[in-house]
């Protein structure tokens, strides 16, 4: 279990690298939201028209990633003129990192494990700012969209469009996460895939500009100069 928070400024003078650029959705019926970025305003709003309005919303974003044996390679330096060479492995050992951000407080919440579903929103209940409510935006996987799953009070689900990965900047953490500390590595045991998972996240919330400069939508974030929103 890796969870984490913190609380940051805005970025100022930020660059924006590859993984702080919006996930591209897949080529073959690529679609333009920016029908539903226009009007996510209006969404929230009616999402949490049920609360109390001096209530602060906080807004976030949960996704889960696939780490294991078979592992990505990214792009190393080394000597011009060589060719280096990384390890490669083909066994299937997995585990899933279920991760959430709230990108305009700069506070993640993680469970690396086989399995999570009720265990995570749990988990980002308990990383929800102190009176306030967190709308977590996430996609459309089937265990979202069950009667079992029981939401705390504290949050409020929004599912994204199907097909949509470009919507959810948690998509662009786990980019960055394997850019940096996951690729080009092999993991012999399934603890050994736990332990890269939990210490890839300790990783990044500890970089504490880091969640707001990867995970900052305008279209999610416009409203927030409003009282109510965090």
């Amino acid at each position: 279990m890796s969870t984490a928070s913190g609380r940051l400024g805005p970025v100022e003078g930020a660059v924006v690298l590859l993984h702080q650029r919006t996930a591209e959705a897949p080529r073959a019926g690529r679609t333009d939201h920016r029908g539903v970025q226009k009007s996510f305003p209006l969404t929230l709003e009616a999402h949490i028209d049920h609360l109390p309005r001096g209530k602060p919303i906080e807004v976030s974003f949960q996704d889960k990633a696939r780490i294991g044996q078979k592992n990505g390679r990214t792009r190393i330096w080394a000597r011009k003129g060589t060719r280096p060479r990384v390890p490669a492995d083909q066994r299937y050992e997995n585990a899933y990192l279920f991760g959430a951000t709230c990108p305009k407080r700069g506070v993640g919440a993680a469970l690396m494990l086989p399995h999570a579903r009720q265990m995570h929103l749990n988990e980002i209940s308990h990383a929800v700012a102190r009176r306030a409510h967190a709308v977590v935006q996430m996609d459309r996987a089937g265990w979202h969209k069950t009667d079992k799953l029981k939401v705390p009070k504290s949050l409020t689900i929004i599912l994204l469009l199907s097909r949509a990965p470009e919507l959810n900047p948690v998509e662009n953490v786990w980019q960055y996460l394997r850019q940096n500390w996951l690729s080009n590595s092999v993991f012999e045991t399934y603890d050994d895939i736990l332990d890269a998972g939990c210490e890839a996240w300790t990783k990044l919330v500890a970089q504490l500009r880091l969640i707001t400069s990867i995970g900052i939508r305008d279209w999610a974030h416009a409203g927030q100069q409003s009282s109510r929103l965090v």
